[in-house]
């Protein structure tokens, strides 16, 4: 059972929904990232995404891509990231982290290398969102043969002819990406989500979280209501952004993380 499994067994038992925060790892720079993200647990973060900085970021909206570039230019990498995990399990370990990005700097460190570094580092759920089921083979498997949870996205357009592959290997917890189009760029909707939620619990027993187009704790207690819990990331970054400070963002953080569990 990986840290996310016991922390969704937990939740579960105690009849309360997931909030799951999104930061992009070294953004502004090493240092505040890292005191952000060992901040997260205190503000009411159950489970922790940790966002691999990429320089073409394709699903990503606006707000990420300025993260990652910031995050690029301040230094950051994928050793780094993984560095980041590391001090962060140094102080915690139970709160999951889960890294999300993109393909190409895993492939580039060799995907054997990258999974024993992974866990080494306290890593225990993969989003890798350009590697499609098609591409298990590639690095689903291979995670998961490590002891790492391998998470996929589920959107709008997948229907139930597709809903089946995607759902073949995934495992910790499904992503729901409540709209179409990128981060951040729509609020999402918990009468739009509902229905789609119970269409695709009625094919798997793994929980589902909803993701995109949540900015406010309200948003975040009406979508976490009809699902397992919530993923907030562009509205975090975006406080940072604005020259907040940590405090200040993780104040913030509570307040969303306050609203998914009043769901």
């Amino acid at each position: 059972m990986t840290r996310i499994d016991a922390t969704f067994a937990a939740l579960k038992a105690e009849g309360k929904k997931a909030f799951v925060a999104y930061v992009m790892a070294g953004d502004p720079d090493y240092a505040t990232s890292l005191e952000l993200i060992k901040g997260l647990p205190g503000a009411g973060v159950d489970v922790i995404e940790m966002g691999l900085p990429f320089t073409d970021p394709m699903a990503d909206g606006e707000t990420i891509q300025l993260a990652g570039q910031r995050a690029l230019e301040a230094g950051q990498t994928l050793q780094k990231t993984l560095d980041m995990a590391a001090e962060f399990r140094k102080t915690n370990d139970t709160t999951p982290i889960v890294m999300m990005g993109y393909y190409n700097p895993i492939f580039n460190r060799g995907v054997d290398r990258f999974l024993v570094d992974a866990k080494a580092a306290g890593i225990d759920g993969l989003i890798v969102v350009d590697l499609p089921p098609e591409e298990d083979d590639e690095l689903c498997i291979p995670a998961q043969k490590a002891g790492l949870n391998f998470i996929r996205l589920a959107t709008p357009t997948t229907d139930d002819k597709r809903l089946p592959k995607v759902l073949q290997n995934t495992s910790g917890f499904v992503y729901y990406v409540s709209i179409t189009g990128i981060t951040g760029s729509a609020e999402a909707n918990a009468a739009d989500v509902a229905p789609e939620v119970a269409r695709i619990k009625a094919q798997t027993d793994l929980p589902l979280i909803v993701g995109f187009g949540i900015k406010t704790p309200d948003a975040a207690q009406s979508i976490a209501s009809v699902a397992d819990g919530c993923v907030v990331g562009s509205a975090i970054v975006a406080e940072l952004a604005k020259g907040r400070s940590v405090a200040d963002v993780l104040a913030f953080v509570k307040s969303l993380a306050d609203g998914a569990h009043r769901a």
